[in-house]
């Protein structure tokens, strides 16, 4: 750890929400003088205050320690790029446009790797009038299940939920083109193209 870069960055981070080093000082119960010495480089926190100090800055422990964010470079809000993260313990699914820090159950997740789907697990896409449905014979057990599936073009993201208990199946509006994605329990991230 940098105490001057802690420093400096739980200065701006208190100043960003307006707090002054006496209110954080007892948000978090430590001293003013403790938050002055921090802020100035000449000490850093201790474990148990760094826990309180993410909490109440809204940052992450790790960006503490190094000091510093990491900037990401702006994906220009192109759906058709984004990434799924899963938690393993809770099935909650996060998306991101760019790449992210994310953390779900105490265990930080990586972006999935989306496999392009050959034709035995690609998923069935029948036209309709103004819709399109989609089905797959992906076996629907409590082990063994694709959890969503989502449809993402460059500006356009549509996520359903699947739960074991059903078929899989979903409808979407008639899009001319974009990119099915869909996670196996089992298998992982896959995905194929649409082309009308």
């Amino acid at each position: 750890m940098n105490q001057v870069k802690t420093g400096l960055l739980i200065k701006k981070l208190r100043l960003q929400m307006n707090l002054t080093q006496k209110q954080l000082a007892q948000l978090i119960n430590v001293s003013d003088k403790a938050i002055s010495k921090w802020e100035c480089g000449n000490g850093c926190p201790d474990i148990s205050s760094l826990y309180a100090l993410s909490d109440v800055l809204k940052t992450d422990i790790n960006i503490l320690l190094s000091g510093e964010f990491e900037k990401n470079e702006s994906e220009k809000g192109i759906m058709k790029k984004m990434k799924f993260y899963v938690c393993e313990t809770c099935g909650n699914i996060i998306t991101s446009t760019s790449e992210a820090s994310v953390a779900c159950c105490g265990n930080k997740l990586s972006a999935l790797e989306p496999k392009q789907a050959d034709p035995i697990n690609s998923l069935n896409i029948q036209e309709t009038e103004d819709e399109l449905f989609i089905t797959s014979s992906h076996q629907m057990t409590k082990e063994h299940y694709i959890s969503f599936a989502a449809f993402l073009n460059d500006r356009t993201s549509i996520v359903c939920k699947q739960y074991p208990e059903w078929n899989f199946q979903f409808t979407l509006p008639l899009y001319r083109s974009g990119k099915l994605v869909w996670y196996c329990t089992k298998c992982g991230l896959f995905y194929q193209d649409i082309k009308k």
